[in-house]
């Protein structure tokens, strides 16, 4: 069994008038939800048994500092890029164009990491978990992740996969 771990970046800082949203940068409490990441990134027993991944992250501030702080230098990660096309603050990314991201990335030998944007992932997590398992009501918390199973030596596709663990720090 692969898996398709996908998360939402930390909390972020607040844009200051002159800063574009690209540039933001993860809070303090932000970087606790990524000391609190990692820590079951790290974990076998937790988010580490989902590992090795080769991972996909958006270029803005925010997704690199969560995947830096969060998961660089880890077991969990064996690659990573890093991406323009997923940031939704340019323009309107949906989770299919997330999808199709993320199926171009596949080596179909390793599990998958997502670190991206809100609506974007959440789209992306609603149309591959099966009906009913996550709510658009709860939406998707800052730093949260979520983990798909998806079968082995099958690439990732418009599919419905088991929602096996959520990870949602404090």
């Amino acid at each position: 069994m692969r898996y398709l771990t996908i998360v939402r970046h930390a909390k972020a800082e607040k844009p200051t008038p002159t800063q574009r949203d690209v540039e933001r940068t993860v809070s303090d409490r932000g970087r606790r939800q990524c000391e609190q990441l990692r820590a079951w990134a790290t974990d076998e027993g937790e988010l580490g048994r989902f590992g090795p991944t080769t991972a996909l992250v958006s270029a803005a501030a925010r997704t690199r500092e969560t995947f830096q702080l969060a998961f660089d230098g880890t077991p969990f990660v064996r690659a990573s890029s890093f991406s323009e096309l997923i940031y939704n603050g340019q323009r309107d990314v949906s989770g299919e164009d997330l999808l199709i991201d993320v199926a171009a990335i596949d080596p179909v030998t390793t599990s998958i990491l997502v670190v991206g944007h809100n609506p974007t992932v959440f789209e992306l997590l609603w149309s591959l978990a099966p009906e009913g398992t996550v709510s658009p009501r709860d939406g998707f918390p800052t730093a949260g992740a979520f983990v798909l199973a998806i079968p082995e030596e099958r690439p990732i596709g418009l599919a419905r996969y088991e929602l096996i663990a959520r990870y949602v720090p404090d």
